[in-house]
C-alpha cells in the first residue's frame, strides 16, 4: 500500500487517509462550501451517504439523484467532481471504466479540484492486474446491479462483448493529474468500498 501512495504522490496526486467512511464524509462536506460540484456513478459515493450534505452548502449535480443528460452535463463542468475509481495501480495510475462517458469525462475536465474516494479494495498490484480487477470485478458486478444483458453480468467475467448493454465502453487510466486540473486528490478510506 505504501507504494502505492508514494506513485500517487510522484504522480502529482494529494493523498488523504481515512480510518472509515464516516471521517471521509466529514471531510467532504467540510471541505466543500460554496462550490458547484458534480458527483461520478459510485456505489462508493453511495455508501458514504454524503449527498445531502454537499447539497446543504454547495449546488450539487448528480445523476444518480436526479437522472437525465442534462444533470450530468452540468455535473461534468462543475467546479468540484467527486467520483470513486475502479482500480489503482502499484504505479499509481488510477483507472476508471464508464459506459456512457460522463463519470470518466468529469475527471479529465477542467476543474478546481478533482476527488477520488475509494476503499481500500480498490488497491490493486501492476498496471494489468489493476486493468483485470476493472474489468473482471468492478465492470461484471456493476453490469449485475444495474440489470445489463451482458455476459460478463452472468458469469462476472469480461467477454469484450458486443452486447447493446455493454457498460464497459471507455476506459480512462490517469497516469498523473491532469494538467488543468487545480487539485487531485484520492481519499483513501480504510475500509472495503464499492466495487
Amino acid at each position: 500500500m505504501e507504494k502505492i501512495l508514494e506513485n500517487l504522490r510522484k504522480n502529482g496526486f494529494t493523498v488523504t487517509e481515512f480510518a472509515t467512511k464516516e471521517a471521509a464524509a466529514d471531510y467532504l462536506a467540510e471541505s466543500i462550501r460554496g462550490k458547484t460540484v458534480g458527483m461520478g456513478g459510485s456505489m462508493t459515493l453511495g455508501a458514504l451517504n454524503v449527498y445531502d450534505r454537499l447539497a446543504a452548502a454547495n449546488t450539487v449535480f448528480w445523476h444518480q439523484v436526479t437522472p437525465g443528460d442534462e444533470v450530468s452535463v452540468q455535473a461534468d463542468n462543475a467546479q468540484v467532481y467527486i467520483t470513486s475509481a475502479n482500480a489503482i495501480s502499484e504505479e499509481g495510475y488510477i483507472l476508471n471504466i464508464d459506459g456512457r462517458g460522463n463519470r470518466v469525462g468529469g475527471t479529465l475536465m477542467k476543474k478546481e479540484r478533482v476527488l477520488f474516494v475509494v476503499g481500500e479494495n480498490k488497491l490493486s498490484g501492476p498496471f494489468p492486474q489493476a486493468l483485470e480487477r476493472a474489468r473482471n470485478v468492478a465492470a461484471p458486478l456493476n453490469a449485475k446491479r444495474l440489470n445489463k444483458k451482458t455476459p460478463c453480468a452472468v458469469d462476472g467475467a469480461c467477454h469484450d462483448c458486443a452486447s447493446p448493454d455493454r457498460i464497459c465502453r471507455a476506459l480512462v487510466v490517469l497516469w498523473g493529474k491532469p494538467m488543468w486540473c487545480g487539485e487531485a486528490e484520492v481519499l483513501l478510506i480504510h475500509e472495503d468500498l464499492g466495487y
